[in-house]
């Protein structure tokens, strides 16, 4: 049996090794104080030839030792040469340092994996770090969620798995647009429907409303509770009672819609609160940046190109959002005297940060791309840049069947629900394939591609990988009858193997894989990009088919050797850490991890 150091995790732990190196150059060499070693990494060299790790340390650092990079990384070389985990060490080009391990440390990694089990790559807290707010769907409630919505609710939930995963303190966070104009066309719509479930005849939907069959519940519900009394009041009355009606109905529809993803809230927020709350936090933002001087009395010059929403031709109160990054400074009242959107949202921020939240991410669908640069502003200017806002774009999705594009929905009216994709190919493929493409990049979904059973469907493939090693379990038991079905007790077994059984380089190449996912969890949670996660696992499970399938052609690579229990059980702890790593990653995406497949 071969043991291992607990965490830091392989790619850390050289890092630290060569932090030190480093370190111990610097003050022999009487570098100046204070060097900062943050931007030294290693990480996986692009051409796997090159060796197992590369690092830049001499390339960043020769500056500060007054030496030429290739000079500087011979220096380095030579220290890590005496490493134990390190067999080669070769300067490339101008002072890259490429560093081939012995074996050894790839079992050792493996080793790691059966004694951390689920929390293997799972990091630890950082004492410290600010609590991470993720907003994202946030929907306006006029009506049932679409494939667009889909991919950025997919993509928010992920993120914030992934998050929690790399140890961060997460609360997932829906915002209601209930305050705008377009919950009053909500109302409006809904009163029509209202009046229809009275039996009256409403013709054509007019222009301007919402036409899909998905309101008539709430005319029917409106009409069994109120009978036909808010026909007799003016519009100033019925509108809030058949608004609210509308908005709740909405959002139980919307809430069960993400519940069919598997896709939860911690909180959510209503904007209406932001102003018939207490206080009212819009106003309060504007008094708090008109103490600051970031809000004045002005007038916008015409925008250029394309026309914008917001502009209006009038001496008008704005935020000065040019003195904190933004393009244009922006109007905060409308001239009927209410809100705009944009004043809400910088209320919503501003309270998040009250709420403790200085890390803070939004979700915006591709149509929202120009809010960008005016709300990371706003975050700047109410939190004196004590917040950080970063915005994750999610472009569109493009619905096919066969490669044709599919028909709008008839329920809905103009669009195909998500609940219509959930019904037909289910929840994980729709989570898998929404988060196998970076989220900034135009998705292609094919209903008829996501079911195939095949190498080119990723989530079947990668699903595969992780039935086919309880299925290298279920046949092992032939030959290794005391291989203990129960999980934990499986995985306490398998920790007694001898791992320097595992000697040929393809299964070398599969512990690398597995030993490669600690330091993916840390630069995806890093970077906000879950898809590296979806990435890494179709990786992995391509290598693991791969080498089951060369067992196929030579037997002595089989994972099963019935006349050696010792390497058979070698192999079952690796087929183990592939297993884990699959359940981990699949977890993190919210994808369910099957033990059998049809």
């Amino acid at each position: 049996m071969v043991e291992q150091a607990s965490t830091p995790y392989l790619f850390a732990d050289m890092l630290a090794r060569v932090h030190a190196i480093c370190a111990a150059l610097a003050k022999a060499g009487g570098w100046p104080e204070g060097i900062d070693f943050s931007r030294v990494v290693v990480e996986p060299p692009r051409d796997p030839s090159h060796g197992d790790m590369a690092t830049n340390a001499a390339m960043v650092l020769a500056k500060e030792a007054k030496a030429k990079p290739r000079d500087l990384a011979e220096q380095i070389a030579e220290r890590l040469r005496a490493d134990e985990l390190v067999a080669k060490v070769d300067v490339a080009g101008p002072g890259f340092i490429n560093l081939t391990l012995q074996p050894i440390v790839w079992t050792r990694a493996l080793a790691t994996i059966l004694r951390e089990g689920a929390d293997y790559g799972r990091l630890a807290p950082v004492p410290g770090a600010a609590k991470v707010n993720v907003e994202y769907v946030s929907a306006n409630p006029t009506g049932p969620m679409h494939v667009g919505h889909c991919r950025g609710a997919v993509f928010g939930d992920a993120l914030s798995s992934l998050l929690q995963f790399a140890g961060r303190d997460v609360t997932r966070e829906y915002y209601i647009n209930d305050a705008g104009a377009q919950v009053d066309v909500l109302a409006r719509s809904a009163f029509l429907r209202y009046r229809e479930a009275l039996g009256e005849d409403i013709g054509a939907i007019p222009e301007g409303l919402y036409p899909g069959d998905y309101l008539k519940p709430v005319g029917q519900a409106l009409a069994a509770e109120h009978g036909d009394r808010l026909k007799a009041m003016p519009e100033a009355e019925w509108l809030p009672i058949v608004r609210d009606k509308a908005i709740a109905m909405m959002m139980d529809e919307i809430k069960d819609d993400l519940a069919a993803l598997n896709i939860r809230h911690d909180v959510f927020f209503s904007e209406r609160s932001l102003i018939t709350g207490s206080t009212n936090k819009v106003a309060e933002t504007i008094d708090f940046l008109r103490g600051r001087g970031d809000v004045y009395e002005g007038r916008l010059p015409p925008p250029k190109g394309a026309p914008v929403e917001d502009w209006e031709d009038r001496e008008q109160l704005l935020f000065r959002a040019t003195a904190f990054g933004d393009d244009v400074d922006r109007p905060l009242i409308k001239s009927d005297g209410s809100y705009t959107y944009f004043a809400s949202d910088i209320a919503n921020h501003r309270h998040k940060f009250e709420r403790g939240f200085a890390d803070l991410i939004d979700v915006f669908g591709a149509d929202h791309g120009g809010y960008i640069k005016r709300m990371q502003a706003a975050v700047k200017a109410v939190t004196a840049a004590q917040a950080v806002l970063d915005v994750k774009v999610v472009q569109l999705v493009k619905l096919l069947r066969n490669g044709e594009p599919v028909k709008m929905s008839k329920r809905s009216g103009d669009f195909v629900t998500l609940r219509e994709v959930v019904d037909e190919v289910g929840r994980d493929a729709v989570r898998f394939m929404m988060l196998y493409r970076k989220n900034d990049a135009v998705l292609d979904f094919d209903l008829a591609k996501v079911i195939e059973q095949s190498r080119d469907n990723p989530v079947f493939y990668v699903q595969y990988g992780h039935a086919r090693g309880h299925s290298i379990f279920r046949n092992a038991r032939e030959s290794l009858p005391e291989l203990p079905e129960e999980e934990g007790a499986r995985i306490a077994f398998l920790r007694g193997a001898n791992l320097e059984k595992l000697a040929d380089s393809a299964e070398h190449d599969l512990l690398k894989r597995l030993a490669l996912y600690p330091r993916t969890v840390e630069s995806a949670a890093l970077a906000h990009e879950p898809h590296r996660i979806a990435f890494y696992l179709y990786e992995l499970a391509s290598e693991f088919h791969a080498l089951w399938t060369r067992g196929r052609d030579l037997p002595y690579l089989r994972f099963i050797i019935d006349d050696d229990a010792e390497l058979t059980k070698a192999r079952l702890a690796m087929v183990q850490g592939v297993v884990s790593v699959l359940a981990s990653g699949l977890a993190i995406l919210g994808v369910n991890a099957p033990d059998a497949m049809r």
